[in-house]
Order: C-alpha cells, then sequence, then structure tokens
C-alpha cells in the first residue's frame, strides 16, 4: 500500500501508537511506558535514547526510566551493535508470551499476597471470637468468617487459574 500524503501516514503511525498502547496499558503499564514500547516495538531497527526522545516529544530522562522499567518486565533488551556507541534497544518479538508472563506473575504475586493478609485477619478474628460474650458479636463474626473463607477460596481460584496459564 502506498500512500500519497506523508501526513496520512504520520497519522496512521500515531494511530497504530495509540491504538495498541491501550491494550497494553491493560497489562499494567502506564499510559508512557505502553507508548514507548509500542514506538520500540514498531520501529524497524534498534533505537537509541536520543530517538526514542525524539519520536516522543520526552525527555531523554523520561525514557531512560520508561526503558529501564520495560527491561525489568522482560519486554525490552539492550542490545549492541559494532560501531554504535549510545545503547541500543529493542522490543522483544514474541509480545503475547512476554506480556502474558508479565501480567500472570504480577496476578500471581498481588493475589498471593492479598491471600497471606486475609489469612491473617482471618487468625486475628479467631484470636478475638474467645472474647466475644454476646450471641450478636458471635453471629456477626461466623457471618465474618465465612466470608473471609469465601475471599481466601477466590484468592487461591485466581492462583490455581493463573498457573495453569503460567508460560514461563
Amino acid at each position: 500500500m502506498v500512500l500519497k500524503d506523508h501526513q496520512s501516514l504520520e497519522d496512521i503511525h500515531t494511530k497504530v501508537i495509540t491504538e495498541f498502547s491501550k491494550t497494553l496499558e491493560m497489562f499494567g503499564l502506564t499510559p508512557a511506558e505502553a507508548r514507548l514500547f509500542v514506538t520500540i516495538y514498531i520501529h524497524p531497527h534498534p533505537m537509541t535514547l536520543d530517538e526514542m526522545s525524539q519520536a516522543l516529544g520526552k525527555s531523554k530522562t523520561s525514557m531512560s526510566t520508561g526503558v529501564r522499567s520495560l527491561i525489568d518486565q522482560g519486554l525490552v533488551n539492550r542490545v549492541w551493535k559494532k560501531g554504535v556507541r549510545k545503547d541500543l534497544f529493542q522490543a522483544n518479538k514474541s509480545i503475547y508470551k512476554n506480556f502474558m508472563s508479565s501480567y500472570i506473575s504480577k496476578w500471581q504475586t498481588a493475589a498471593n499476597e492479598q491471600e497471606t493478609n486475609l489469612k491473617k485477619v482471618e487468625n486475628q478474628l479467631k484470636n478475638k471470637y474467645r472474647e466475644f460474650s454476646s450471641e450478636k458479636q458471635m453471629e456477626e463474626a461466623d457471618l465474618l468468617y465465612q466470608k473471609l473463607e469465601q475471599m481466601i477460596g477466590f484468592h487461591e481460584n485466581i492462583l490455581k487459574s493463573f498457573h495453569k496459564l503460567d508460560l514461563k
């Protein structure tokens, strides 16, 4: 497909970045990280921080911070090219696996942490139960205990589901 109007290609390029960025934000990336990733991903060659800065109209410092975050998430790699002194970065090409692995890992960590916190609260409730003197307090505590059990079960199911999806 050949476009006669250079502005039209630029508009489409911007729309690609904007639309795919929205998808990536669902995986927990900030809007800036998502735009940076898409920019690096669609660029035909590894990019320097200066090129990223120019492409997105952001500071080199913010590009460095964003790239570091993307590297930490396993979404971008630093690459070496003979004769080039500046750091070069490229997006990992298997985006489905990388994003799903990163997302699953975040969910597993969060669900595990919340399950642990709920179990601590459950233990506090069990210990406090002995101190209740009225029938009403005991009934309220029993209901709360049942709900806590359901919430803990919810987190256990999340962990099981994401464990089945784990792509590592």
